[in-house]
């Protein structure tokens, strides 16, 4: 199984691809693609477009708008998320040593 440097959750900014620069909250992880899903939070354009084929949902096919996936690698943690990780790991290590009676 794969280790991201994401989670669901995490505010991200898009590094390549359509989307660069766009910031963004993890709304998902496929684990098997090595991509990401995620909702966009600046802009107008919340959703991205993909085109789809004719089907019974989707009987015209064309255009729809839906959550953008993008490839793991190309995403970066915000500062302020790196920020809050960094805290509470720190607040995680505080506590242990607190539990086995040792001071920093």
């Amino acid at each position: 199984m794969n280790t991201f440097h994401v989670k669901k959750g995490d505010k991200v900014v898009v590094n390549a691809g359509n989307f660069k620069g766009a910031e963004a909250t993890v709304s998902a992880i496929l684990a098997a693609k090595e991509r990401v899903v995620l909702e966009l939070t600046k802009g107008e354009n919340k959703l991205g477009k993909r085109t789809v084929k004719k089907s019974k949902a989707n009987p015209n096919g064309g255009l729809i708008e839906r959550s953008v996936s993008v490839a793991v690698s190309n995403v970066a943690l915000t500062e302020e998320c790196k920020q809050a990780k960094l805290e509470a790991k720190n607040a995680r290590r505080a506590a242990k040593a607190a539990a086995k009676g040792k001071t920093e």
